[in-house]
């Protein structure tokens, strides 16, 4: 084989590989359990918030959800929604600062929900909903640790909080919060392309830094596949001025 076809089969290797390995990523990236709401500014009353879990496993299905609501700035008058096959268990812990409110002063919060009895197959997601009395207004995010159990006895943990701008490999889902008098969506990501909803009449969860970062990962392989065809021309016309000579 000559240096020239050597040189472009390399290319085209490293070029197939790296497209390869930022396409898995993106899937990988968007397949963690994400939370949203419509209601989502410092305050807010009377909302609800979704918790999305995909299912990232091939040959097992979720079983059991577990939230935990943070208790340093906790989430008031917090109401578990029974899923169709699932049933909800919810757990209240008392605040170690009690908080006063103009219906009087709250000692005790939902610290944990439990969704179990149902099933997420392989390839699907469920949305489960919380309603919600009222928001916290000190702090710009909520933190919601998870923990995902399948069938095979597997437990995801999606209990990471980002350092320093990066994402964890199991990031816990975040919600952030807006000014007062401003809603917007949260940081939530959508579930991959491959993943079904179990139920066709969920809510659609914000996509936008989905979006973002599909978009980036995108132009990363479109760079690479045309490194790789400016490679493939030159050797080409180097090969065809050989001959001519």
């Amino acid at each position: 084989m000559s240096p020239d076809r050597a040189t472009l089969r390399r290319a085209g290797t490293v070029t197939t590989l790296t497209a390869a390995g930022l396409l898995a990523a993106a899937g990988v990236a968007s397949a963690h359990v994400t939370v949203h709401s419509d209601s989502n500014a410092k305050g807010a009353t009377d909302g609800v918030l979704t918790f999305r879990v995909p299912n990232e496993e091939d040959k097992a299905s979720t079983t059991k959800v577990q939230v935990f609501l943070p208790t340093d700035h906790p989430v008031l008058g917090v109401l578990g929604r029974p899923q169709d096959g699932w049933t909800v268990q919810v757990t209240n812990t008392k605040l170690k600062t009690p908080i006063k409110t103009d219906d009087g002063t709250i000692t005790d919060a939902v610290s944990e929900i439990t969704w179990t009895g149902g099933k997420i197959g392989p390839g699907q997601y469920e949305d489960f909903n919380v309603a919600f009395g009222q928001l916290p207004d000190d702090t710009d995010h909520l933190t919601f640790k998870a923990l995902q159990t399948y069938s095979d006895g597997q437990v995801a943990r999606w209990i990471e909080e980002a350092q320093g701008g990066q994402e964890p490999e199991n990031p816990a889902p975040v919600l952030t919060l807006t000014a007062k008098g401003q809603e917007g969506s949260s940081t939530a990501t959508a579930p991959p392309a491959n993943v079904k909803n179990s139920d066709s009449s969920k809510s659609t969860a914000s996509a936008s830094d989905s979006t973002a970062r599909n978009l980036g990962i995108a132009g990363l392989v479109v760079g690479a596949l045309g490194l790789a065809a400016a490679a493939f021309a030159i050797l080409r016309n180097r090969g065809t001025g050989a001959r001519s000579e």
